[in-house]
């Protein structure tokens, strides 16, 4: 690596095997740890070799992987702007290794790889998109990638390359949710195998990339989006091609229909070619408002299907009701082409599926408006469900008549269109609601802990003196769970704010905390404050997790643990006003005789107690509520007495 090589604060606590919060706080506690150098305020870079020096120096173990070092000679290759096409190069070449190896190597060992590359490499990537500018990554890098593909092998190679470029560029890369590709390539399988798949707006591949079995073509506006698409797919293996260039203005594919159209398009763009494209023969089912773009690639999909044909597309929610777009809305209803709404949580995206009408059909009478809630995957078995029996009711939807959809609004949103027959009997869970929610109201009777005024100041001490005097340990949460599925227990944020047992799910990974009985585990984001002794141990401590392990013989877990989470919600705990994380090390606490300060964790359990209480009654209630407005407004209760 050359000293050019640089590091942001992500890149240094995975190379630490530390919490991003730690490299914070190395940043504030260390005069000698190196300045930045490049960047900006809020995302400074560092120089590596500094780092890697710095880290020796204070006794910091750390190792960084032969794939984080190949990462960080790319992301300097150039600057931050190319690094989409960095990228690409990158996996062009990994593309020719993996089909010349011999070749490829050679080249990568070069004085003058992006010469050699020019003049070899050319037959071997003829089928990307885009011609990679060789002379961009620069020698000696090509020999980094070309030992990790030797260790991974050139498809995980790249795989690593396209995760850290969407970690680094979270916010310019709009990148489809991982449960909504599942989602949508679960949709694909139902339609059978094989066949061709197109996504007409496919980033950097997302949704083909499980459909490797299929005939893919992908198309993106963006040419160094569009090459790392088809490097992905094709060192995966897959019959692929990929075009560049904007689907609405110049199609890549014209007069071509696949079996099965995915898209999740750009919302809201007003500038998608309104005034050229007004009398384009894709608008079948009207003209799309100016400012209604997601009608465009609605029509564009089908126009893109064979008959018969599935389009799976994400639209924005408000795309379901807004009144420019009704008549088209209209027309796809009335030509059979929408088949289902479905909602894929609050704030969207929606999920729109349609079919291309099949000359000579039987037009349906029936539209599937769902709703997925936590669970998108339910989808798959009320669209099942739907096409086997469209007049029947699907489990978690509704089949709505098309006629009573075409009123004045012609508004699909699904919240209107709740399925008629709940799964449980109304009256049944509003009874077993309101029984819960007596016994939990009951139960808040218990006496709140009786205190008293107390004169004077009290001496007190930091969190961060406390650590350092041996009578607290520190541990921090890990930057995100193991990668991969397993069995192993792990706490969540959601569980310390809740107050429960272990929820999260992870595998064994080197370094992880476990939890015993008495350590105090706190929340470290300023938005979610809360903080809980630990009961039961064997799980692991999760992200966003702060554990203090303490010495019971002279500090007390629960008083540490009520001064924490007061801190938290009080705001004391902050670096400064509106910083979004906790600086568990300013916590000032109270010098007290232990018997004091089990007095006071005894108060500060009974609060937490009475506060979990009082969340629990008012969940409930708000349950409760619910249940009864729904009942009563759809019509399947009425007031008993």
């Amino acid at each position: 690596m050359g000293q050019d090589a640089t590091l942001n604060a992500g890149d240094i606590a995975r190379l630490a095997d530390v919490g991003r919060a730690a490299v914070s706080n190395w940043r504030r506690r260390y005069d000698d740890f190196p300045q930045p150098v490049g960047g900006t305020a809020a995302s400074p870079l560092f120089s590596l070799p500094e780092i890697e020096d710095w880290l020796r120096r204070n006794g910091k173990s750390y190792e960084m992987s032969l794939g984080d070092r190949a990462w960080q000679a790319l992301k300097t290759a150039g600057d931050d702007l190319r690094l989409g096409e960095l990228v690409g190069c990158a996996g062009a070449f990994l593309l020719y290794l993996a089909r010349e190896p011999a070749a490829a190597r050679r080249a990568a060992r070069a004085a003058d790889p992006a010469a050699v590359l020019r003049r070899d490499a050319a037959r071997a990537t003829a089928d990307l998109p885009v011609r990679p500018d060789w002379s961009l990554v620069g020698a000696g890098r090509y020999a980094l990638l070309a030992d990790l593909a030797a260790e991974q092998g050139p498809a995980a190679a790249f795989e690593l390359l396209c995760e850290r470029y969407a970690e680094a560029h979270s916010r310019q890369l709009s990148v489809t949710r991982p449960d909504i590709v599942a989602l949508l390539a679960g949709l694909a399988r139902l339609e059978g195998q094989g066949g061709t798949v197109l996504d007409p707006a496919c980033g950097v591949g997302a949704l083909l990339l499980p459909l490797a079995g299929a005939r893919l073509l992908g198309q993106e506006s963006g040419e160094a989006a569009a090459l790392v698409a088809a490097a992905r797919l094709l060192l995966g293996g897959a019959r692929a091609e990929i075009a560049a260039g904007d689907s609405l203005r110049a199609d890549g594919f014209p007069g071509r229909r696949a079996d099965i159209v995915l898209c999740d398009p750009p919302f809201n763009e007003r500038a998608w070619g309104y005034e050229e494209l007004t009398g384009d023969p894709r608008w079948e089912y009207g003209l799309p408002p100016r400012g209604e773009p997601e009608l465009a690639w609605v029509q564009h999909c089908l126009a893109h299907v064979r008959p018969g044909g599935l389009v799976a597309i994400l639209m924005p929610s408000a795309a379901a009701g807004r009144r420019p777009g009704k008549r088209i809305r209209g027309n796809l209803l009335r030509a059979g082409a929408l088949r289902a709404v479905v909602a894929l949580g609050p704030g969207g995206p929606d999920l729109w599926l349609l079919r291309r009408p099949e000359p000579g059909a039987r037009q349906p009478s029936t539209m599937l408006v769902a709703e997925a809630g936590d669970e998108p995957s339910g989808v798959l078995d009320a669209w099942r469900a739907f096409g086997a029996a469209p007049e029947a009711e699907p489990p978690g939807g509704r089949a709505v008549r098309i006629i009573d959809l075409l009123d004045d609004e012609i508004d699909l949103t699904p919240a209107r269109y709740r399925p008629r027959h709940p799964k449980e009997d109304p009256a049944r869970a509003y009874a077993a609601a309101r029984e819960r929610f007596q016994a939990a109201a009951a139960a808040l009777g218990g006496s709140p802990p009786r205190l008293a005024a107390r004169a004077g100041d009290l001496p007190t001490t930091t969190v961060g003196e406390l650590v350092r005097a041996g009578l607290v340990g520190f541990h921090q949460g890990p930057a995100r769970p193991a990668a991969g599925h397993g069995d192993l227990p792990m706490l969540t944020v959601a569980d310390v704010v809740a107050g429960g047992p272990p929820s999260g799910r992870t595998r064994h990974d080197p370094g992880q905390v476990v939890l015993e009985p008495g350590d105090v585990v706190a929340t470290a984001s300023a938005t979610e404050c809360a903080a809980r002794t630990v009961t039961e141990g064997g799980a692991v401590l999760g992200p966003q997790l702060h554990l203090y392990r303490v010495d019971p013989e002279r500090l007390d877990p629960d008083f540490l643990a009520g001064h924490l989470r007061y801190a938290g919600t009080a705001g004391t705990g902050r670096a400064h006003p509106g910083a979004s994380r906790v600086d568990a090390r300013r916590v000032r606490i109270p010098r007290l005789p232990l018997a004091e300060q089990r007095a006071h964790g005894r108060a500060f359990r009974e609060l937490l107690e009475l506060d979990d209480r009082l969340r629990e009654t008012s969940a409930l209630g708000r349950k409760l509520v619910g249940l009864g407005f729904d009942g009563l407004a759809g019509g399947h209760l009425r007031p008993d007495g």
